[in-house]
Order: C-alpha cells, then structure tokens, then sequence
C-alpha cells in the first residue's frame, strides 16, 4: 500500500544504462562492477535519490569474445540484460536498440571501454534536474585520451558542422549523455536507419544540458575506432543534420546568374561609354554560361530541397513529440528530504 505521507514527486529516480559492446571482452567485467554499487538506491549531491534499476549491454558482432563475457555477467547480476543484434550496425545503431528496450525514467549511454566513470552518474543527474534538461552530456575537462591529431579534427568537424550544415551545438555531443526515458524510447521509435544518433536527440529534446567530469584512459586496449570508421561517423552527421548544405547549391546558382548579369551590364555599359571592343564572341559566351551556369544550379538547388525533405522523411525526422507532464515526471521530482 502507498504510503500518503510520501509526495510522489520525491520517488527514486530509475536509470538504464546501455552500454553498446563490440570489443568488450577485456573491459566489460570492469565496467559492470563499477556499475554495481549503484543499483543500490544512492543519493546524489543536490538531494536526489537514484538507483540504477538495469544494466543493458548490446551485442554489436565485434571480432571478439564479447559475447561470452555478457552472458556470464548476465548469470550473475539479476539487474544485467543482454540485447543481440544481427549483424554489426555501427555503435548509434546498438544505442538505439538499448534504449527502446529500456525501462527507467532516464537513459543513461556509456561506452565499453571504461573511459567513462560511473560516478558522475549523479552529477548527470543533478546537472538535469538544475537546468531541466531531457538531454545531459558529459563535458571532459581533460583532453580525451586520443592523440592530438584526432582531437584538434574532432573539435573541427563538430565546428565545421555547427556553423556551416545544422546550426546545432554539437561542440556537447559525447557519447557519455543521461536522457530522459521516454525521450530517449520515442527518438529510438523515430529515428531512421543511418541517423546520427545525437542530431535525433536534438529534434525533440531542446536545448541540451551540459556536466563537468574528468574523462579516463580506457582500460588497456586502443580505441575501436579506425581512420575509415571515424570518417563515416562524421559523414552520418553531416548528413542528418539537415538540408543547409543543399540550400547551399541553390544559393550558388542565384550567384553565378546574378554575376552573369551584372557582368553582361558592365560590358554593355563599357561598350556604350566607347570601351575597347572585346573578341567577337567572347561577351555571349561568358555571358551564357555564367546565367546558364546559375540556372541549372538553382534548379538543382530545388530538386534538392525536394530530396531534403524525403531524406527528412527517411531518417524519421518527426514533425512533433508528445510527452507527458514534466511536472508529473522525473523533471518534477525534488530531493528527498530524508
């Protein structure tokens, strides 16, 4: 029987964490044990209280023996579910399927390796209730534990997407991210096939909130990520994030007509004002081809758009997301008192 003295905006916060695994024979007994303590209810520094409610590790089909690991953790902890997929779909892909197979008030994504420390888990948390965020990322105050080259090209391709294709601030976008759960449930219902996973979040979730922690060195093997897969990481990104770069051949060909007919009034002016007379032939054909020339990338821009927007579609792109109450959920819940 409820309790009526107990306000149900003081109840614990449940948190699935899904972790995607593709090389986590090494790492992923580590992971959970860190993992452990928490599936006890804890508080956190502002008063919440939490319990990691399950643990779901997703089979991603890496070259290793990940899958042996899994079911024995899976045997031992009752809160340990293991999810398989398929094939290999890449690490969003597996993100995705943990989370339409989670049950928590929030969502909690982290990678295999042991980079990312369980113990900021409550700081993520009080970073969301603070700033009433569905959407935290972890924000490392160190360098991340790559070499200088990946860094400065991670920094630039997140840069180069935020101002020149989605207007998004994916400077926040780390794959160490707490998310509400029935966002985090709707964006895996929505998001279409090759879609990058944080542009989907950033459809429906609004503004994304932001928390401090000290990333670590991953727990002795190197990055699964080789030059061609981080490639085709920035390249999904680029592409769902938006229709900006097709506006863009639209825009060139208003320019290259607009500059063809500017060009072809200074000629005639300069022909009138007694100039010296250029090649026979020279004047149309620079003239034909500049306004030819923006014609058919105006076009082009238009077939695009149309391309845009059934690209949109493809990807899941909703037009909008009912969510309940926030003041009902886990956003309304204070710090318990006791």
């Amino acid at each position: 029987m409820t309790n009526p003295s107990v306000s149900p905006l003081s109840t614990t916060h449940r948190i699935s964490v899904v972790v995607p695994v593709y090389q986590g024979a090494q790492t992923l007994a580590e992971v959970v044990s860190e993992l452990e303590p928490l599936t006890d209810e804890f508080g956190t520094t502002d008063g919440h209280r939490a319990v990691i409610a399950e643990v779901l590790l997703v089979h991603d089909h890496g070259p290793d023996g990940s899958p042996a690991v899994m079911r024995e953790l899976a045997e031992k902890h009752s809160w340990v579910r293991t999810i398989w997929l398929s094939r290999n779909y890449g690490q969003h892909a597996a993100t995705l399927a943990g989370m339409a197979s989670s049950g928590g008030d929030w969502v909690l994504t982290m990678d295999e390796d042991g980079q990312h420390d369980p113990a900021y888990i409550g700081d993520l948390l009080d970073a969301a209730m603070r700033q009433q965020a569905s959407v935290v990322y972890a924000q490392p105050t160190n360098p991340p534990p790559h070499g200088a080259f990946r860094n400065a090209a991670s920094r630039g391709a997140k840069r180069l997407i935020e101002i020149g294709l989605g207007g998004t601030d994916t400077s926040k976008y780390q794959s160490y991210r707490l998310v509400l759960g029935e966002v985090a449930r709707s964006t895996a219902a929505f998001a279409g096939a090759g879609v990058y996973l944080d542009v989907a979040l950033s459809w429906v979730a609004g503004e994304a909130g932001t928390c401090p922690v000290e990333s670590r060195q991953e727990l002795g093997r190197a990055s699964g990520y080789s030059t061609r897969r981080l490639l085709s990481h920035f390249w999904r990104m680029v592409l769902s994030s938006g229709t900006r770069g097709l506006r863009a051949v639209s825009f060139l060909g208003v320019t290259f007509a607009t500059v063809g007919l500017l060009f072809a009034l200074g000629l005639a002016v300069m022909r009138l004002a007694g100039g010296e007379a250029l090649p026979a032939g020279w004047t149309s054909i620079i003239v034909v081809v500049l306004i030819g020339t923006g014609a058919i990338l105006f076009s082009l821009g238009v077939i695009a758009e149309y391309i845009g927007v059934a690209v949109n579609m493809a990807m899941g792109k909703p037009a909008y997301l009912m969510v309940s109450d926030p003041g009902a959920g886990p956003l309304g819940r204070q710090p318990s008192t006791r």
